[in-house]
């Protein structure tokens, strides 16, 4: 029998993922096993990614969370196949009947339609605009986009509508869009933050091992400031005892490679990523298992997480107020600062359709500047406006 803990078909192969096992939902009331019988040996094979479509009923969600600085994000994909053993989005997968191991890497769902829900939400007379996050649970520039190419459909809604975006991401792939986040940044419509969790190669490539090399990821940041567009160097997820003495060098490095802003977060464990990142760390770093959990669970009041608002990410104790004071010691020495600027609201305007009436006069000339023309220009922060296999 093979192991209990995973639902992976015999032979199959996860070289290559983060996870090493495969255990189901939280929510689902049976568990299913391989077992060898004998009559049809395992042929090997390597466990591939496979993608199915939602149909999406509305593009935007909405969170309440004191400690975000967002009300409002966008997923173009659930799940990630960057496979990083310590994402906290995994758990999100149990809510598919899926699991948060290596169905979260391998079993994803894209939603095609995400951009035209989206001009259809941001045309509602009811709609308020504010900055709208993308990235901030699944990277919407895992590799699956390359060939999907939703990010960039929602990307040009959102310029078309001059709507305010932050974008969050390790892939480097956005470079593929600089051409409409360039403009949107001069308007001040834009901004991006980049994560560097580490700069040593061997231990990126063990925890995340389907993200760009760190050396890949500044030099995105490098090409994205170059265009103008203001960057965000993020140190997260800080590990104690693994990656968290290079903080300084990653703001330094970030700061080299035109990033004008800087943050970090300490690891999260919810849920399911716990047991997974403890089987992950035994197999990847057995010396220093035992001192990494100790101090992850220092920092998070003797637990492995508390989900407590306002301690979840910096942590609490001593430690944590360590990587304060040396977080802020590195800003002053590097002279990155805490925040990007601030996003524009008031240039947000539906931009006008097919159909709509242009101007008074009919006869396809402009009107008089200070005359009401059907709608064209919006000076108000206000606008008018299921699951199939592939």
């Amino acid at each position: 029998m093979d192991d209990p803990k995973t639902t992976l078909p015999l032979g199959l192969q996860a070289r290559g993922r983060g996870a090493l096992e495969n255990a189901m939902g939280r929510f689902e009331g049976q568990t299913r096993n391989a077992i060898a019988d004998g009559w049809h040996p395992p042929d090997p094979q390597m466990l591939r990614t496979q993608t199915r479509v939602e149909v999406a009923r509305s593009a935007i969600s909405y969170n309440r969370s004191p400690d975000l600085p967002f009300d409002r994000a966008i997923n173009p994909y659930r799940g990630c196949e960057h496979g990083c053993i310590y994402c906290f989005a995994r758990p999100s997968h149990a809510f598919l009947g899926l699991s948060a191991g290596l169905d979260f890497e391998t079993q994803l769902i894209a939603r095609p339609d995400a951009p035209e829900i989206l001009a259809q939400e941001l045309r509602r007379k009811s709609y308020q605009v504010a900055p709208i996050a993308i990235g901030t649970n699944t990277d919407a520039y895992q590799p699956v986009e390359r060939d999907r190419g939703i990010m960039r459909r929602i990307l040009q809604v959102l310029s078309d509508f001059n709507h305010p975006v932050g974008i969050v991401t390790k892939g480097t792939l956005i470079e593929r869009d600089i051409d409409i986040l360039a403009p949107m940044a001069a308007r001040g419509l834009a901004r991006v933050g980049i994560s560097v969790t580490t700069l040593d190669r061997d231990v990126s490539r063990a925890m995340e091992p389907r993200v760009p090399s760190p050396q890949r990821r500044l030099e995105t940041i490098r090409r994205l400031s170059g265009a103008g567009i203001p960057v965000r160097v993020m140190a997260s997820p800080m590990i104690p005892a693994l990656t968290d003495h290079e903080l300084e060098s990653i703001l330094e490095q970030g700061r080299a490679a035109g990033a004008i802003a800087a943050s970090y977060i300490v690891l999260r464990l919810p849920r399911e990523v716990s047991p997974l990142f403890q089987e992950w760390l035994q197999e990847a770093f057995p010396a220093r298992a035992a001192r990494i959990m100790a101090r992850v669970r220092e920092i998070h009041g003797g637990k492995d997480y508390d989900a407590e608002w306002g301690k979840r990410m910096p942590g609490q104790g001593v430690w944590a107020d360590l990587m304060r004071k040396r977080f802020d010691a590195a800003l002053a020495r590097t002279g990155l600062v805490k925040r990007l600027p601030d996003l524009r609201c008031d240039l947000f305007a539906p931009p006008p359709r097919s159909g709509d009436q242009l101007d008074l006069w009919g006869n396809g000339m402009s009107a008089p500047e200070n005359s009401i023309s059907g709608g064209v220009q919006a000076t108000s922060a206000r606008s008018s406006g299921s699951v199939e296999a592939k």
